[in-house]
């Protein structure tokens, strides 16, 4: 029997944590599971050799416990205790419980309460309208479900069709395809070896990896790529190449080519398919062909190979134009004009206004993620810990909120935090009417507020915009966190107006928030790129809910760059131009203006006008700040 692949011990695990979940166990239990499929899935090598070894526990969430379980797999090719717990439940019912918008408690009730068993049975009480009638469900839910039975379908169609590739969310992605590039780069034949594709466009997710590069041998290049600890199988490697697939189950198209072809390549399978299109419709215009062979000049017959990328696009009269840009979007246009923006860079962070400690679900003190944050090389950081209703572990009561903010004005600047300045923060929620979970008092006690929405998705477009639109009417919220409430490959965004949002975030001065978690990527490029025009002050947070959490600022800056933003864009920036902001600042991005001049003392952290008021839309109190 073949070693169980890494991709097939965490789909096991996650299995088990959801039969644990329909089974009604503990949370730390399911919790437990769940996190140890993610550490399989996102290894780097076979965790089934780790096992063996019995190192497995070495990955973060896995113990003796969890390790014993791989090895059970292993040998015998099923984990016992999920034997055990699928003999209580239909097969189809596990299906079900992963459609986005249900998960295995809902999942349980349309099974005891209508007989769901399967996707189809599921489909019939949603057509019949029978699902509506149960509470906590309504039409909504019903249509979202609908919806979610057609597109699990569609995926499985497509899943066949592309031979069982899926796609995977970006970070999962350049795991992998770094430590390959890094991997193949010490290699004694490599020369030059570069990320291409959707993953270099930082794309949100991708399907599949591709990589070029040049080789003084080609063929010992590609023999080695084959041999390496992060591939778990590989076909017959040659001179070009050589197709592999990694422990994580992503594939691999590494394409080895000669020199004076590397900028020809790397543009090419760059991509994307729209802006290569366009730019070889463009380029027709002048009498040129581009392909991944060259520039062919219809005049001469000669084809230019070109070493360099930037080659390319100045055999067509363009700028080089950055990765991120290339979705035909206008970059043709704007790199024919000299007009593409100088785009933010990860460098260019100051601070982060959005994180979490174990206050509420974090994992790491307030101390603890002052010094990582101060690692990352930030100024300041706000603590921004969720509100009193969260409902998914920790929370800070309006009781406790007085003794945070004073824990927090304490440590800041002290060499306990590493001379960070920290603000005291919330992350609120947005109730469904769009009132606050925090009094008007409560708020007006902290530097920075973050409102989000974390609960009844399912609200219609126009109950949602009402809901969001009332939390920005509030003079007491900085700024709108994850705006669409979206997971990348786990859970659509909900329904709401957009362009709505964008004029009341307009009217009133509120910030959004680009949040860079890896899995949210929230707002998106499109939306960022349309508050970017509209003049918004927009905010990259990390969300970090652990130390090392601030690396995921890349992520943030990426939908940023997508979204053809410069510093002088983001509400913790200043343009390189500099300017008396800016003096000394050089590239560097600083905090918002307005949170500068709510820094301690703490007299000064509120305008006089904007005190206690009702959190209701429109009522009266405090003008909106317009300082920024």
């Amino acid at each position: 029997m073949a070693e169980p692949t890494n991709s097939e011990i965490a789909t096991a695990l996650d299995e088990l944590g959801d039969l644990y979940e329909l089974d009604g166990a503990i949370i730390h239990r399911i919790v437990a599971y769940r996190n140890a499929a993610k550490a399989v899935r996102d290894a780097s090598v076979s965790v089934t050799a780790l096992a063996r070894e019995g190192r497995a526990t070495e990955l973060p969430g896995i113990g003796a416990t969890i390790q014993e379980k791989v090895l059970a797999l292993a040998d015998d090719g099923v984990i016992p205790a999920a034997v055990k717990l699928r003999a209580k439940f239909p097969p189809g019912l596990l299906e079900i419980t992963r459609l986005p918008g249900l998960g295995p408690k809902r999942a349980r009730r349309l099974f005891e309460e209508l007989s769901v068993d399967s996707l189809t049975a599921l489909e019939t009480a949603a057509s019949s309208h029978q699902i509506r009638a149960l509470k906590g469900f309504g039409p909504k839910a019903e249509e979202s479900i609908l919806a979610a039975v057609t597109d699990a379908k569609a995926d499985a169609v497509a899943g066949e069709n592309n031979g069982g590739s899926r796609r995977v969310v970006l970070d999962r992605a350049l795991s992998a395809g770094e430590q390959l590039v890094t991997a193949l780069r010490v290699h004694p034949a490599s020369e030059r070896v570069e990320l291409a594709g959707s993953a270099r466009r930082m794309t949100d997710s991708v399907k599949d990896l591709d990589i070029i590069a040049t080789a003084s041998d080609p063929a010992a290049l590609a023999q080695a790529a084959t041999e390496l600890d992060l591939v778990e199988a590989a076909q017959q490697p040659s001179e070009s190449g050589v197709r592999l697939r990694t422990h994580s189950g992503i594939k691999v198209d590494l394409r080895i080519v000669a020199p004076d072809q590397f900028g020809n390549l790397l543009q090419h399978f760059t991509g994307s398919k729209e802006h290569n299109m366009a730019l070889r419709e463009a380029a027709v215009r002048k009498g040129l062909h581009v392909s991944e062979y060259g520039v062919l000049d219809d005049a001469t017959g000669e084809t230019h190979r070109c070493e360099r990328e930037d080659e390319v696009y100045a055999l067509l009269g363009l700028a080089y134009i950055e990765p991120e840009l290339r979705e035909n979007r206008g970059e043709l246009g704007a790199a024919a004009a000299g007009t593409l923006p100088d785009l933010v860079t990860v460098p260019d962070l100051r601070g982060d206004l959005h994180c979490h400690t174990t206050a509420s679900d974090g994992s790491a003190s307030i101390e603890e993620m002052a010094l990582s944050a101060r690692e990352a090389g930030y100024e300041y950081l706000a603590i921004t810990d969720h509100s009193a209703s969260f409902g998914f572990g920790n929370e800070v009561s309006a009781g406790r909120l007085h003794e945070q903010v004073a824990r927090i004005r304490e440590l800041s600047g002290t060499e306990a935090v590493g001379g960070l300045t920290l603000l005291a923060g919330s992350e609120v929620n947005i109730l469904p009417d769009g009132t606050l979970d925090y009094t008007d008092e409560a708020l007006a006690e902290l530097d920075w507020v973050v409102a989000s929405v974390h609960s009844s998705f399912q609200l219609d477009s126009a109950a949602m915009t009402a809901r969001i639109l009332r939390a920005i009417s509030n003079p007491l919220v900085d700024v709108i966190g994850h705006i669409s409430g979206r997971k990348i490959l786990r859970r659509p965004p909900y329904h709401f107006d957009f362009p709505a949002i964008l004029e009341a975030a307009v009217e009133t001065g509120t910030m959004l928030e680009i949040n860079s978690s890896p899995d949210r990527r929230d707002m998106n490029d499109v939306h960022a790129r349309a508050a970017g025009r509209a003049g918004i002050p927009i905010v990259i947070n990390c969300d970090a809910h652990r130390v090392g959490g601030f690396a995921a600022a890349r992520y943030g800056v990426a939908t940023a760059r997508r979204a053809w933003l410069g510093p002088e864009a983001v509400a913790k920036a200043v343009g390189r131009g500099g300017g008396a902001a800016a003096a000394g600042a050089g590239r560097r991005l600083t905090p918002p203006a307005r949170v500068r001049a709510r820094w301690p003392p703490v007299a000064a952290r509120r305008p006089a006008n904007a005190g206690p008021q009702t959190s209701a839309a429109g009522s009266p109190g405090g003008q909106r700040r317009r300082d920024f």
